[in-house]
């Protein structure tokens, strides 16, 4: 609200996403990319219409089914990494198998920071690795659960051009080896390009 007018952050956005497909939702800064990417992964709650994800209406359910439905089908990927600095790396991409009560956890995981070239690193403590090491545990992290979608906001962010290029090389590796759909905000344009499809927001709507 602003005053005591409401304000419209989104309106009349309507699309589809094929599964497999990759996604960049760019536009200017304020143009209301990360509150949709929100919105899709029903973090956010609209004030009208509906998001389906794998044919089940996110809105439809309350607080903690939809918490549970991401826990199932999605991974995430955030600028600041998220990673939690009392666990070591190895920790950290177990923790959402852990939380899901799979007994192979540890296994999983070490195969995950492999697969992000990681795993000498293991054992290392997040304040102990570089920004492009952090943001490809937390890959490894999204990825470890093999989610049917994985939302990305602003991945390469908080990195330099050649380590960002590195993590978006893995994420789209990533994508196309385990057939995961991925949709990421963005305002690298070299990056959304590589995308298979691209939306584009202009204050609030999508633009043609």
């Amino acid at each position: 609200m602003s005053g005591d007018s409401p304000l419209t952050i989104l309106h009349d956005i309507s699309f589809e996403v094929a599964s497999g497909e990759s996604i960049a939702i760019v536009g200017a800064s304020g143009s209301g990319k990360s509150t949709l990417l929100g919105l899709l992964a029903g973090l956010d709650t609209p004030t009208s219409g509906s998001v389906q994800l794998n044919g089940i209406d996110l809105f439809a359910l309350d607080e903690d089914g939809r918490a549970r439905l991401r826990g199932e089908l999605a991974g995430f990927v955030f600028q600041s990494f998220q990673l939690l600095p009392a666990l070591s790396a190895l920790e950290n991409v177990m923790l959402p198998l852990e939380l899901a009560g799979r007994k192979d956890a540890r296994e999983h995981a070490l195969l995950s920071l492999q697969q992000v070239g990681l795993s000498a690193r293991a054992h290392h403590r997040p304040q102990h690795l570089s920004g492009g090491e952090q943001q490809r545990v937390a890959l490894a992290r999204a990825f470890v659960t093999r989610p049917k979608i994985l939302f990305a906001d602003e991945p390469t962010g908080n990195l330099d051009a050649t380590t960002g290029a590195q993590v978006i090389d893995l994420m789209l590796e990533l994508n196309r080896a385990q057939g995961t759909t991925l949709i990421l905000v963005t305002h690298d344009v070299a990056l959304a390009g590589r995308c298979a499809r691209q939306l584009r927001l202009e204050a609030g709507s999508m633009a043609q």
